[in-house]
């Protein structure tokens, strides 16, 4: 059992004592989950819980897909509304998801559930459509990351500005950016929820990730005086009370070259928290704080705008770094924007040729990217020395996800696996997704800093306890194999996505992450994953013995877990 006080880490490097006084807690808005519990303890852990809304009516067998498509974009659904099955519709349309509610599951550090608060959605009595409300798709397993804002008062994450039960909305277009390619005709904000320690819920729309879906975002408190102003929206904000957000997302959906909205609406965004609600909100065109370009390591160039399909986002000693895990284009690996200018040649000063660290000197970039001309961006991020330049299409073992820097040296690093799902049903009592057991990265990363090389090298990967590739039982799920897929329904562990950990005073950190999957499903990303924890030995740098992960929790039917942070209150110096 864990000692109720220890040294807390959050996303970031510093720590925070762990505190047990009650936050105060308000706002209408908030539904528990059945509870009737809405206290936020600061130290203790937020979990994000999607929960699909198991109706056969969501879905007719034989309607068109995606909803209100012109021809030739037009396929037939293949199944209803019942889960699991209703997702093999993604075989037919690949972007089929259903909107689901957002639940933040609180737990203390040792694994005790307290209670769960239920984002504002259209299923909640009293909210209608001029109501605050967000959801997410269910089956997008990239988003509802959770992070803890720089002063550790607030927990942020991304969804949708849209009822409960919509259908392709995180292939959906933004409405100010309307791509005509894009085989979704919908258009939906994308939305920040900021959940503050007072328990109370604050929304901010955005028209970037236009095709795509936001994934992650961090909000800093506004320095006195600092203020923004962004013409490009067609209008200049000058509030130095409003705070800033980082974001992490992609955009894109439909043909190349994709528009420059489309362009500027990817990768790593920046936003001024809005003070109003979400119906009176009239967002501008997207804000770029951040742009990558394969060319930067001497590569030829590809598709436009996908080099920035990023995953995971933190901040650490003030330097914003995001990943890339996914997708044909662009390189996996682990990124940082920056701040500190370019050279004579254009190219960022620490990496002129796309890989270098942090310039100690630089501070948070708090201005959007500015345009270089129709074609593109110009490039203010690089690739943290160390981590793999190689590009996607050449690499089958890079998939970080989340970052947690422990301190300035050392930083773990989710990696959720290759997604592959061949089985052998000979392997194991019950079968092995071969390719997911036999992975050597998958799992939790540990890497440290070389002083001497000035990058980072990988120490290990700790990925014991996570039984990768071993399928698991879920009550209610369906057993056998999808007729669609000719695959086990069952799930198993493929991997590690998003993560939080602290540092313990006896000289270990403890972290805990959401799992990633493989299935015979129609889409992985719906599978019910796990919520797990393990306990590390900072100073280790060669595989200590022992060390597994523990599962704290499963996700039941129609569930899947998404995020962790501390929560709000917890407090973290920078």
């Amino acid at each position: 059992m864990l000692k109720k006080r220890e040294t807390i880490s959050a996303n970031c490097t510093a720590a925070a004592t762990v505190a047990f006084a009650i936050a105060g807690f308000g706002g209408a808005a908030i539904a528990d989950e059945g509870h009737g519990d809405h206290r936020l303890f600061p130290g203790n852990l937020l979990v994000s819980r999607v929960v699909y809304d198991n109706n056969a009516n969501n879905i007719s067998v034989g309607q068109s897909l995606p909803p209100n498509c012109v021809a030739p974009n037009c396929v037939k659904a293949t199944a209803n509304g019942v889960y699991p099955a209703v997702f093999n519709n993604v075989l037919v349309d690949g972007s089929f998801g259903v909107t689901a509610k957002i639940v933040l599951d609180q737990y203390t550090p040792w694994a005790w559930r307290i209670n769960s608060i239920e984002v504002p959605n259209s299923s909640q009595r009293g909210v209608n459509s001029n109501s605050d409300q967000m959801v997410t798709s269910f089956p997008s397993k990239s988003e509802v990351g959770l992070n803890l804002s720089l002063d550790g008062k607030h927990v942020t994450f991304m969804g949708y500005y849209a009822p409960v039960d919509a259908v392709d909305v995180s292939n959906s277009n933004t409405p100010g950016v309307i791509d005509s390619t894009n085989p979704v005709p919908a258009a939906y904000y994308r939305v920040v929820a900021d959940l503050d320690q007072t328990g109370n819920f604050h929304f901010t729309a955005t028209n970037a990730y236009s095709g795509n879906n936001g994934r992650a975002a961090i909000l800093v408190p506004n320095p006195d005086g600092w203020t923004h102003s962004d013409d490009r929206r067609g209008h200049g904000r000058n509030n130095p009370s409003s705070n800033l957000i980082y974001a992490s997302g992609n955009a894109g959906n439909g043909s190349n070259p994709q528009p420059n909205g489309i362009l500027l609406g990817a990768g790593a965004q920046i936003l001024t928290e809005a003070t109003t609600p979400l119906v009176a909100q009239n967002p501008g065109l997207p804000t770029p704080v951040g742009s990558f370009n394969i060319t930067q390591l001497g590569d030829k160039a590809d598709k436009l705008g996908k080099d920035d399909n990023f995953r995971g986002l933190t901040v650490s000693n003030n330097v914003v770094y995001f990943t890339k895990g996914s997708g044909g284009n662009g390189v996996n690996t682990v990124y940082f924007v920056d701040a500190s200018g370019t050279d004579s040649n254009g190219q960022p000063l620490a990496c002129p040729k796309g890989v270098g660290v942090p310039n100690p000197n630089a501070g948070l970039p708090t201005t959007a990217l500015q345009l270089q001309g129709s074609n593109g961006l110009p490039n203010d991020m690089c690739v943290l020395s160390g981590f793999n330049t190689t590009i996607a299409k050449n690499t089958t073992d890079v998939f970080p996800f989340g970052l947690w820097f422990a301190n300035p040296t050392t930083l773990y690093v989710a990696d959720e696996g290759n997604g592959s799902n061949k089985f052998d049903s000979t392997q194991g009592p019950n079968g092995t997704y071969t390719d997911a057991a036999k992975q050597t990265k998958a799992g939790l990363q540990k890497w440290v800093f070389d002083k001497t090389k000035n990058a980072w090298v990988l120490a290990y990967v700790l990925q014991q306890g996570l039984d990768l590739g071993a399928p698991y039982a879920v009550s209610g799920y369906p057993t056998g194999n999808n007729a669609a897929t000719n695959l086990p329904w069952a799930p198993a562990t493929d991997g590690l996505r998003n993560l939080t950990g602290r540092v313990n005073r006896d000289g270990t950190v403890t972290i805990w992450a959401v799992t990633s999957t493989v299935s015979g499903g129609g889409d992985q990303g719906a599978d019910p994953n796990r919520f797990v924890t393990i306990t590390d030995n900072l100073a280790a740098q060669t595989l200590p013995a022992g060390e597994s992960f523990q599962t704290i929790s499963s996700a039941g039917f129609a569930e899947a877990y998404r995020g962790v942070s501390f929560t709000p209150g917890t407090g973290a110096d920078r």
